[in-house]
């Protein structure tokens, strides 16, 4: 870039910004580097001030925070614009195949449709399929909410993303489905941005999950937790604190209930059932789940695995707008608490079956997302007041709904 260029792109950087030094850079990172301090405080209309006057010489302002407390802005080269997903059908044939597969998860099979000898035929569920759509219903609701949410907050902010992406998943995952995803393809403009973004998916899906809940609650009954029968399994879901609040306000008590805490208080008990899913209560009184309530129960658990405060997760975009860069202290701490979670059961039930591998898969995805963040054009505009009470908020939902042993197979 020629020298009359560098001086008419300091005018317009002057004009928001107190500039003390001025540095030529790589044009493959960044074109010119401006140290100093911003004029006013208004950091949002500063940014749309310079964005607007560069946007002629093809070049985008990063407004960053130096390490010697400085400000700094870096003028990069634009980035081409994102080539959007023009393949709507693979997103269309995703969302149908993700119904029919949370259809067959929620036929109902009835103890004398199972063999004695415990081959179920498939055929069974392909002729009942349609009687399974309570449960696609209410959790293909709660999904789509959750990345509508992400997806008109993008719209609304004017960030490409992709429509979402729906997973089915027939016969492996006990939900039918590996739960959903939408990319984005641009760099949201602030932390403002990036956290509403963030939170607008929870947000949204707990809006459609909470009543799911209480209404599936209110349609199932309490029963015995019997044996699975011969050659098939079953599960108990786990517990959340939020959950187990939902239980004792529909049914006025804490559920499930043991024949006997053999010879344990209620409280020690709790503690170690809550946080090892043992001993099974075979016998004892538990919720014989609706699969509307079950829906309900897997979008608390989807939306308390966003949340987690790490990486691309929702959660790491809300810990991001709250703390900045101090946000990437809670991945150390994110992992060795999965990890505990993995080796805590067995140590409890001192028991080697009790080990939580499901953890410990988290661990890896958490390696995948947990190291990477979306950092925004302008990283030195703050989130405002309501932003951070609500980001806080947002901190204690995750602990509210986080299920330190989400289900307990048997």
């Amino acid at each position: 870039m020629s020298l009359p260029e560098t001086d008419l792109l300091t005018s317009h950087v002057s004009k928001i910004f107190r500039v003390d030094d001025v540095t030529a850079g790589d044009p493959r990172e960044w074109i010119v580097r401006y140290r100093g301090q911003l004029l006013g405080e208004d950091s949002v209309a500063a940014y749309d001030q310079l964005a607007d006057a560069v946007r002629g010489f093809n070049l985008t302002p990063l407004f960053r925070k130096g390490e010697d407390g400085r400000q700094v802005i870096y003028l990069v080269q634009s980035l081409a614009a994102p080539r959007m997903n023009t393949r709507v059908y693979i997103n269309i044939i995703l969302f149908i195949l993700t119904i029919i597969s949370m259809l067959l998860t929620g036929v109902e099979i009835p103890p004398s449709a199972v063999p004695s000898d415990g081959s179920f035929p498939f055929s069974y569920l392909l002729l009942n399929i349609l009687s399974g759509w309570p449960f696609a219903l209410s959790m293909m609701g709660i999904l789509f909410a959750h990345e509508m949410g992400h997806y008109i907050a993008c719209r609304m902010y004017k960030v490409p993303a992709t429509l979402p992406y729906f997973l089915p998943a027939p016969m492996i995952s006990p939900l039918g489905t590996f739960g959903a995803f939408i990319a984005m393809r641009g760099i949201p403009k602030n932390k403002r941005v990036l956290f509403d973004v963030g939170v607008a998916g929870p947000i949204a899906g707990l809006i459609v999950a909470l009543p799911v809940l209480f209404i599936g609650l209110s349609l199932s009954q309490l029963g015995p937790i019997q044996h699975a029968p011969s050659g098939m399994s079953g599960f108990l879901e786990g517990n959340s604190i939020f959950y187990l609040l939902s239980k004792y306000m529909v049914f006025g008590q804490l559920l499930p209930a043991p024949v006997s805490t053999g010879g344990l208080s209620q409280a020690v008990y709790w503690v170690q059932y809550f946080f090892s899913g043992s001993p099974i209560p075979f016998g004892g009184m538990d919720v014989q789940l609706h699969s509307v309530a079950l829906a309900g129960w897997a979008g608390l658990l989807v939306t308390a695995l966003n949340l987690i405060p790490v990486g691309t997760l929702d959660g790491g975009h809300v810990a991001y707008g709250l703390f900045g860069d101090k946000a990437r202290k809670i991945f150390p701490f994110a992992i060795g608490a999965l990890i505990a979670l993995s080796v805590l059961p067995s140590l409890l039930t001192f028991s080697l079956e009790s080990f939580n591998f499901s953890w410990l898969l988290w661990v890896f995805i958490l390696y995948w997302l947990g190291n990477v963040r979306t950092q925004p054009l302008d990283d030195i505009t703050e989130l405002d007041s309501p932003r951070r009470a609500l980001g806080f908020v947002m901190l204690i939902v995750f602990v509210l709904l986080f299920t330190p042993i989400p289900m307990v197979a048997y």
